[in-house]
């Protein structure tokens, strides 16, 4: 018996529950409106807002714990992680780097050091 190996093609995992069904709520262009500015408020897109209105009656609002500099932060580290993730991979395969690769990675030295001074910076 020969075994198949599963290979994770990577990507995001599925939901245990996936909310296919859609349902319709007519409301006036005002009323939609007041809908949304609400969902806005407590943090939630409007089909999570009026699921939990429906399903529990109230809605608890949706607190951030990081601030917004910490999660753009985050996403500038990850760009920059899945570019030295493509040299890496084209350098262990022994190609070599043409000129605009090696102005890009010295572009991404100099954004990386500019990131680590603001952070010194917002951090004193």
């Amino acid at each position: 018996m020969i075994e198949k190996s599963k290979t994770n093609k990577g990507g995001r995992p599925p939901k245990e529950v996936k909310r296919l069904r859609t349902l319709s709520v007519k409301c006036s262009f005002f009323e939609g409106k007041q809908i949304e500015n609400r969902a806005k408020q407590v943090g939630l897109s409007v089909s999570e807002y009026l699921r939990e209105l429906g399903l529990k009656g109230t809605v608890k609002a949706r607190v951030k714990t990081l601030p917004r500099e910490v999660l753009l932060l985050c996403g500038t580290l990850n760009h920059i992680a899945a570019n030295l993730n493509q040299i890496a991979k084209k350098r262990n395969s022994f190609d070599e780097l043409s000129v605009l690769e090696r102005a890009k990675l010295n572009a991404q030295s100099t954004g990386l050091q500019e990131l680590v001074k603001d952070v010194k910076s917002y951090l004193q």
